[in-house]
């Protein structure tokens, strides 16, 4: 045996070793933990006369708002936090240690040692936001920290997720932000500088809402359905504060952290315009019905069938109620025969179907446009409408020539007969559907429609390529930019090395996109 063969051998023999060592970790999922509900008896507090005697004014209905802008996001989330008098719930699919995580955590920690209970519920895999300071956030004797559906840390992490893939690539999606039970804010963003457009490169255009009145008791409960679940596992069952820290050695750490970012960030949220205006009262709320469509926690521990996929099932009613115009906002489309049957049914029914998800050059997951590229000239053919992201509208769109240069889509929302939206954390794609857990609002606002896109052709156009088949069957990309009209006949701003990566990534399972 040559020394090359003996080294392979060896490298075999530790990488099985590894696997097999992997297979045996565990993760204590069935280990009773404390359990604990939202507070109910909130409403002496400021928020909750607040709210209280709004919903009376508005016949028992909930308000709304929409939350277009990133920094808006920001400041709504830490104005909650910095009036919060009983409870923070949050929730979210990922976390980095970055400018926002760190601004929340801040915000987090100032509201606990006001005596304020925080709970914050975590998916684990994509979450970037160390262990330790995930650790050191939960020694706060009025903070829990849980992962969902955490892989184990002994070993190597890698390992542990391919050797448990089948329960692990099983991921809570689901984000919202409840303080004291009162208000909520919903959507599509994560807890990461993309989000609250804090990257000056490019422009992630995302979408929240505000929420309040009886429409927060269904979130609140549908948090408690995750946090109390068995997935949910305590961050110190999971981690070991290796280096012995306590949570007071650290905060020099976040407080240095926090000088250097105060005035740029923290105060600009705070001081944010429609923060400003919605304290004011010079932007009122819209009265609305809604209710939460949500997956339940169940629907990760079981084996994919229609029975579990509980909002998928419920919003395919609502679709199917349409009567006009359905316009579909999906940075991820991945619709499968089924979509596109459901877009031929539409159509035939009379219903006009508008269809607005990313481009190849503005996609953030090149293989999930590779999954959705086979399906574009079906789409089409079905009768809808397509439309795809323009990845240097950035600064059109904004009318600011310093602004970013790029844009990518990450808002995931449904205009309905301009009456009901749907906003939440759910793409048309098969892993939102069969395989993460999701969730969002309908709400039954053409008032709020009407304010948020009052030309929404118009919107569109400034920020898309309309994708069509010309007279040979083959995709043309239309669009105006500078007041011209455009027509590329391959993926617009892409390189053959990015066109190439997109078809050769084709593929990858389209059940995992």
């Amino acid at each position: 045996m040559t020394v090359i063969e003996y080294r392979h051998c060896r490298l075999i023999l530790l990488l099985l070793l590894a696997v097999v060592v992997s297979a045996c970790t565990t993760v204590p999922f069935d280990e009773p933990k404390p359990y604990s509900k939202a507070f109910t008896e909130t409403a002496d507090t400021r928020l909750g006369q607040g709210v209280t005697e709004w919903v009376d004014a508005h016949d028992g209905r909930s308000g709304f708002y929409p939350l277009s802008q990133g920094m808006d996001a920001l400041g709504v989330r830490l104005r909650l936090a910095e009036v919060a008098e009983k409870s923070i719930d949050l929730q979210y699919f990922l976390m980095k240690n970055d400018t926002a995580g760190i601004v929340m955590t801040n915000a987090l920690l100032k509201a606990a040692d006001r005596g304020v209970r925080v709970r914050f519920l975590l998916d684990d895999i994509f979450t970037t936001a160390s262990d330790r300071g995930l650790l050191l956030l939960n020694q706060h004797p009025n903070i829990e920290v849980r992962l969902f559906n955490p892989i184990s840390r002994r070993g190597f992490a890698s390992l542990n997720f391919v050797g448990d893939f089948r329960q692990a690539n099983r991921r809570m999606h689901n984000k919202s932000f409840t303080v004291d039970n009162m208000i909520s804010v919903v959507g599509g963003r994560n807890i990461a500088d993309e989000y609250f457009e804090l990257k000056t490169d490019s422009e992630f255009v995302d979408f929240d809402v505000a929420a309040l009145g009886p429409i927060v008791a269904d979130i609140s409960r549908s948090f408690d359905d995750y946090w109390n679940h068995s997935r949910a596992v305590p961050m110190e069952r999971i981690a070991a504060n290796e280096a012995d820290e306590d949570l007071e050695s650290v905060r020099a750490e976040i407080d240095e952290r926090m000088n250097s970012i105060y005035d740029s960030v923290y105060s600009e949220a705070l001081e944010s315009q429609l923060l400003q205006d919605l304290i004011a009262n010079r932007r009122q709320l819209f009265h609305a019905e809604a209710r939460i469509l949500s997956d339940s926690p169940d629907k990760l521990i079981n084996e994919i069938s229609e029975e579990h996929m509980r909002l998928a099932t419920d919003l395919r009613g609502v679709l199917y109620s349409a009567e006009k115009e359905i316009i579909f906002i999906s940075p991820y489309y991945v619709p499968g025969k089924g979509g596109v049957e459901l877009v031929r049914n539409l159509v035939d029914k009379g219903v006009r179907v508008v269809i607005l998800t990313n481009s190849l050059a503005s996609n953030n997951h090149v293989p999930v446009h590779g999954g959705y590229a086979r399906y574009r000239k079906d789409v089409i053919r079905a009768g809808a409408e397509l439309y795809e992201a323009r990845v240097n509208s950035a600064r059109e769109r904004s009318g600011d020539d310093d602004g970013p240069e790029t844009l990518t889509l990450h808002t995931k929302a449904f205009l309905i007969d301009q009456r009901y939206l749907f906003v939440g954390s759910l793409n048309l794609d098969p892993r939102s559907i069969q395989i993460n857990a999701e969730m969002g609002l309908l709400i039954d606002s053409e008032e709020m429609i009407q304010y948020m896109v009052p030309n929404p052709g118009e919107r569109i156009s400034m920020m898309t390529y309309r994708v069509i088949l010309n007279e040979d069957d083959e995709l043309e990309w239309h669009g105006r930019i500078n007041g011209e009209e455009v027509i590329e006949t391959k993926e617009p701003n892409t390189s053959a090395w990015l066109r190439f990566k997109a078809w050769i990534l084709r593929i990858a399972p389209e059940s995992q996109l």
